[in-house]
């Protein structure tokens, strides 16, 4: 049974969301000491976080950066605000998703599972573990690890999968209706900026292992991999 943490001031929603996400079969585990969040976090080790922005004294912004330091797991964010530069805000702290309210809980629940499937799902059924490797570069999908000789860098689902489609086809062009695809289910809520910020911290994480320069933007096209790197 997978446990999702809810992170919401607004004890409603919380509520609603706690019917049903139990009533598709999963654990709730609902926050009320907003002051205990990582605490809480470590105690319950959840499987996914949804998480509103404006929370008592320390916003979700911040919760989700102390989140990341210990865990690669699904983070949605469930806000009220609906400006593209929360949206942007939340991604490049480390989410994985924006949902704005007011929501209809069947497209949460559906967002949910499809995060789910993602990260536990498909890959960590089967047996083995699987690599992508380029040039010396080695993704782990099953460990959301990236290395380079002796370095390494820890993922997020989402950069794991947007390295994966970009290692599986390298010094060739991938769309990014392509990327979109494989990246989320239901492209029509997605802002074409999302990707960007993708790719930026993608491209963040890359130049942590020496490479500066190993996603080309293709203008009018999409992004390619290149294998030959030019230490940055």
């Amino acid at each position: 049974m997978f446990t999702i943490m809810i992170v919401e001031d607004d004890m409603k929603i919380m509520k609603l969301l706690q019917s049903h996400i139990d009533k598709y079969g999963y654990h709730a585990v609902t926050i009320t000491d907003f002051d205990r969040v990582l605490e809480r976090f470590r105690e319950t080790q959840p499987d996914m976080v949804l998480l509103d922005i404006n929370l008592p004294k320390y916003d979700g912004f911040y919760w989700c950066r102390q989140i990341r330091t210990l865990s690669t797991c699904p983070i949605l964010f469930i806000s009220a605000r609906d400006s593209k530069m929360d949206q942007v805000m939340a991604l490049e702290n480390g989410a994985d998703d924006y949902i704005t309210k007011p929501f209809d809980y069947e497209l949460v629940m559906a967002k949910i599972r499809s995060h789910l499937r993602r990260a536990y799902g498909e890959y960590a059924m089967r047996q083995g573990e699987r690599t992508v490797e380029v040039s010396g570069l080695v993704l782990y999908p099953e460990r959301l690890t990236l290395t380079l000789n002796d370095q390494s860098v820890e993922l997020t689902q989402k950069e794991s999968t947007l390295l994966e489609v970009l290692m599986s086809r390298p010094k060739r062009v991938v769309s990014r209706d392509r990327l979109l695809e494989k990246l989320w289910d239901d492209q029509h809520f997605i802002d074409d900026n999302t990707l960007n910020v993708y790719v930026t911290r993608v491209r963040k994480k890359l130049k942590e292992l020496g490479i500066g320069n190993a996603i080309e933007t293709v203008r009018g096209a999409g992004y390619m991999l290149k294998v030959i790197w030019k230490q940055s």
